[in-house]
């Protein structure tokens, strides 16, 4: 009578959960936590005019696009390759991007200056952690055209945030002096 020790599992056993490959990825992460931050801003969309919110238009607004589609994005191109999110640094770049847009929101819904910037500067790092991987190791091939592109208009969205921050950093000094 054999054990079941050994007998070998089949393809159909489920992966234990202690199984490091089990676990999610960061891009899977990003991707899940900027798909609710979508739907989030979609709701307060829906709720900003019946209660009135004084700031629920722009908080709709931030969480869809900041928080949300940039997340998305940023969390599509760490599953193709193009991301930190092969690496401890990937969940590094979550938890500061996460954590940024927490302080922006919480900072300027609750009128206070330095949380925004604090927040802006763990996303100013974000970004930077997510431009740097974007660059090929020296000697390596360059991707076909239709990759390039896609990387271009990646780092051309990462600018963009870049430049945003600064910006929103302003906005919310002139609005809490």
């Amino acid at each position: 009578m054999a054990s079941s020790a050994s007998v070998p599992a089949s393809s159909s056993d489920p992966v234990p959960a202690s199984d490091p490959a089990s676990a999610p990825s960061s891009a899977t992460a990003m991707r899940v936590v900027g798909a609710v931050c979508v739907i989030l801003g979609g709701l307060v969309a829906a709720v900003t005019g019946p209660l009135a919110l004084d700031r629920g238009s722009w908080t709709a607004a931030y969480l869809v696009l900041v928080a949300g589609v940039a997340q998305v994005v940023m969390g599509s191109a760490g599953v193709h390759g193009r991301g930190t999110t092969g690496s401890a640094r990937g969940w590094v770049q979550f938890a500061l991007w996460n954590l940024g847009n927490l302080g922006v929101l919480l900072g300027t819904l609750g009128g206070s200056t330095v949380t925004v910037f604090i927040g802006s500067a763990l996303l100013v790092v974000s970004l930077a952690l997510a431009f740097l991987v974007t660059f090929r190791p020296r000697g390596g091939a360059h991707p076909p055209m239709a990759p390039r592109l896609l990387l271009l208009g990646y780092r051309m969205l990462l600018i963009v945030l870049a430049v945003s921050i600064p910006v929103g950093m302003v906005l919310s000094a002139l609005r809490n002096p």
